[in-house]
């Protein structure tokens, strides 16, 4: 009897608590003595003047008896107030506390203790001053405004330099410092820092910065309801909100990487970014497991600290390790000897960049990622019978042991035996009967199908013995790239288009056209190609040759090419002219880093097709339309090996050119032989314009005449007899230059462009040196400043000047 009564008791209770929850909430236009005191379970609200902002109390997700007195915004996303200020962030009250106006004059935000948790306590000496929550969003009490105390957020038109409290995560474990500067947990070093410190955010997608600098967000113009807020995850995010949708989109963030953000992971993990969805992962390093569900722990403790073994991890930095130091030129032995001596040696670091910087991790490792743009390799430490292999973090630096290994094996010779004669007789007449049977049956196979082709196809040869390609039909390849129609690159050699196969694979499709020879020569090239393997390759995986059609299937390389990242107009200096559309195309910076491992990739790749292979291959037009990115930025090398499918002629002349005008040596202009030492040169002028950040032809001093400039040696004087490097970088990473950390990179890539750019071909390196050159292992001498070079007339009776290459603009090229 008793429990029905209870049961019936609450759930009147709880039919009166939802009607309650249900009503409209009472709507005040302003807070004053007269309405003291306000309680967290009063149905009622502070509204700004247009109704765009609210006030009040609202109750914790997690704890719905616990409030905050907090400004939202009112009337969007209904299901979760979007909070941006709030009183006792830190310190949330039951429902027994209340505001009140005192006689005296002070605003208080009273628990039963009688604490006021209102921030600064204010007080106005007149009683008729009340709380008003103005149109901005700004809550203001006499003197005192809520944009002097910010918690999560800035708000369009809010002063940041003028607030008396440092922006902080709702989790407070972030914080943004003196308004630039992105800190966890009290850490004394920042993971992301600003040139200048921010100024306010405008409705319209700028963050004004000091020194008349600013940010943009992806949909800069658009009059939308903003807010730049610190999430708990560490990343600062300028959102913007979609009306149609409902919902908030982030227009701008401070961290692209969200693992470079300080305490993603716990201790001992690795922190793993997934570009395609922007999320991250916590991976424990071999040798270790999950300890929690971000932090790992050692699998088998150290227990003999002098024979302690050490596992290779390419791309991965521990930049939180306790008490860590760093020796400069110390060899790898060296090094591990050092961390050997310390019994609280985690692991070590080292540096392979000629300085030979070695990195002791001791007491703990903190703040683990994984990224190319990492310029140390790092050893971990752990037990000598530890036997867990490390796969995941195998990098460029192994995998780039590539040659083209040809494995010959031959059988023991036979044990001396009565019967030798007699078998050979045997075998040999067996041999003979069946090559003669197998060519019998093979002139009748031939005799049946004409061409060869066709036989194929009826057989279902779809594969090439010696290549290992997949041979397509082109109605297989019209309906993977819907009819053509998906166009992401042209050139001199066809058009790409970008496809999806059956089984699920991107492919990119090239179409070529104005190819010479038959089939036989066509497929020879092909299977040269094919059997070319380098991690800075793209490779091919199929080809179809139907009737006079020609088309090549290769791997679908995602980021696009190396000319859309580094010949972008500067992001400082703005084009307001540019629509939404192209600012949230824009490609991100490349740090010098990841610059220099671009090139040292592109050398390597080079140098591979010129030396390392079977068959020597000369590219013939290396640029940066050609030069295409990885997922993790790993470059690859388009459109080798079709120099032999076309003529030099083919190649060059078109009026005069034909290709890319800016690329070729000088020796595609005169009756000389075309080497390896031309790609020596093209690969020259894409150097400079990784560190230029600009086309080669595009002139520098619009007050000299074109036909007098000349890059390179424009390039040499600023550097050499100027010595001013600072003219020649990229203006929208040059803030980034450190004269310590990246002259010696820098100064590496530019001495080695000049010589590669030298006019006469014997005097340029080959591309193995080149390779080494920007290695650092072999010294390179100061350069000869490169000359622009000259042809003769056909009636050899005057010299002009070949600039007639850098007047015209480069033909985009293969799968973008």
């Amino acid at each position: 009897m008793y429990p029905l009564i209870f049961f019936i008791i609450l759930s009147i209770s709880n039919l009166h608590f939802s009607k309650s929850q249900l009503q409209k909430p009472k709507v005040l236009s302003s807070f004053s003595i007269s309405n003291s005191s306000w309680t967290p379970t009063e149905n009622q609200i502070l509204l700004s003047p247009n109704s765009t902002f609210a006030a009040g109390f609202l109750p914790l997700p997690s704890s719905p008896n616990l409030y905050t007195f907090s400004v939202w915004y009112y009337g969007i996303t209904e299901n979760n107030a979007t909070i941006v200020w709030t009183a006792n962030y830190d310190s949330p009250v039951n429902s027994s506390a209340s505001l009140i106006i005192k006689p005296t004059g002070e605003l208080s935000l009273s628990t039963l203790s009688g604490k006021n948790l209102w921030p600064s306590r204010p007080v106005s000496r007149r009683n008729t001053t009340a709380l008003i929550l103005q149109e901005s969003g700004n809550l203001v009490f006499g003197d005192w405004a809520s944009f002097d105390y910010p918690t999560t957020t800035i708000l369009p038109n809010q002063n940041i330099t003028n607030a008396k409290r440092v922006l902080s995560s709702m989790n407070g474990k972030f914080k943004f410092n003196e308004s630039k500067e992105l800190v966890y947990n009290g850490d004394p070093d920042y993971y992301w820092t600003a040139d200048n410190a921010f100024l306010k955010v405008d409705d319209q997608g700028r963050i004004s910065k000091e020194n008349f600098q600013s940010f943009i967000s992806s949909d800069l113009g658009d009059q939308k309801l903003r807010r730049l807020t610190l999430d708990e995850d560490g990343n600062l995010r300028l959102y913007s909100y979609d009306s149609s949708l409902d919902q908030w989109a982030t227009v701008w963030q401070a961290v692209f990487n969200l693992c470079q953000i300080k305490g993603t992971c716990g201790a001992n993990a690795i922190c793993m970014y997934e570009t395609s969805d922007s999320s991250t992962s916590c991976v424990c390093p071999p040798g270790f497991k999950k300890s929690s569900h971000d932090s790992c722990e050692r699998k088998i403790p150290l227990t003999d600290l002098k024979n302690s073994n050490f596992f290779r991890l390419e791309y991965v930095n521990f930049t939180g390790a306790a008490n860590s130091s760093s020796i400069q030129d110390l060899t790898l032995s060296d090094c591990q000897a050092k961390c050997l001596a310390e019994d609280n040696c985690q692991g070590f670091q080292f540096k392979y960049d000629g300085k030979n910087d070695c990195i002791l991790l001791m007491e703990r490792l903190d703040y683990g990622l994984w990224s190319p743009g990492t310029e140390t390799v790092m050893f971990l430490r752990v037990d000598s019978s530890e036997t867990d292999e490390n796969p995941e973090f195998t990098g460029m630096t192994t995998l780039m042991e590539t040659a083209c290994p040809v494995t010959i094996k031959l059988p023991l010779p036979p044990e001396e035996s009565r019967a030798t004669t007699r078998n050979i007789v045997i075998i040999t007449t067996i041999f003979a009967a069946e090559l003669i049977s197998g060519i019998f049956f093979f002139w009748a196979f031939l005799k049946k199908y004409t061409k060869y082709r066709d036989m194929a196809w009826t057989f279902g040869l779809e594969v090439m013995p010696a290549g290992s390609l997949k041979k397509f039909s082109y109605a297989e390849l019209k309906d993977a790239t819907k009819n053509f129609s998906d166009v992401i690159g042209k050139g001199g050699f066809g058009t790409v288009y970008k496809g999806v196969l059956g089984d699920g694979r991107v492919v990119a499709v090239k179409a070529l056209k104005n190819v010479a020879g038959g089939d036989a020569d066509f497929w020879a090239e092909v299977n040269i190609i094919a059997r070319m393997h380098h991690l800075n390759l793209v490779r091919l995986w199929g080809f179809c040759t139907e009737k006079n059609r020609r088309l090549l299937v290769y791997e679908h390389v995602p980021n696009g090419s190396l000319d859309k990242f580094i010949f972008q107009r500067d992001l400082v200096n703005l084009d307001l002219d540019e629509s939404p559309q192209e600012l949230a195309d824009r490609k991100p910076v490349l740090d010098w880093n990841i610059r220099y491992r671009i090139a040292l990739g592109v050398a390597r790749a080079i140098a591979y097709l010129h030396e390392e292979c079977l068959e020597w291959v000369l590219h013939c037009d290396i640029k940066p339309e050609n030069i295409l990115l990885g997922d993790d930025f790993c470059p690859k090398v388009s459109d080798f090996g079709l120099a032999k499918l076309k003529k030099k002629e083919d190649i060059v002349t078109k009026s005069r050119f034909r290709g890319t005008p800016g690329y070729l040596a000088p020796e595609w202009l005169r009756p000389e032989p075309i080497t390896s030492k031309s790609d020596v040169y093209s690969f020259g002028l894409v150097l400079l314009e990784i560190v230029a950040g600009k086309r080669n032809f595009d002139q520098q001093n619009s007050e000299v005449d074109s036909h007098e400039w000349y890059f390179p040696s424009w390039a040499f004087d600023k550097v050499f007899k100027e010595m001013n490097v600072d003219d020649i970088l990229d203006p929208i990473i040059k803030h980034s230059y450190d004269s310590t950390a990246h002259f010696d990179m820098v100064n590496r890539i530019v001495k080695t462009a000049m010589w590669c750019l030298q006019d006469r071909a014997e005097n340029r390196p080959t591309m193995g040196k080149v390779a080494k050159m920007l290695e650092g292992t072999v010294e390179i001498i100061e350069p000869k400043r490169p000359t622009i070079f000259f042809i003769r007339d056909e009636d050899d009776k005057s010299i002009n000047v070949a600039v007639s290459m850098t007047q015209t603009q480069p033909i985009d090229t293969l799968s973008k």
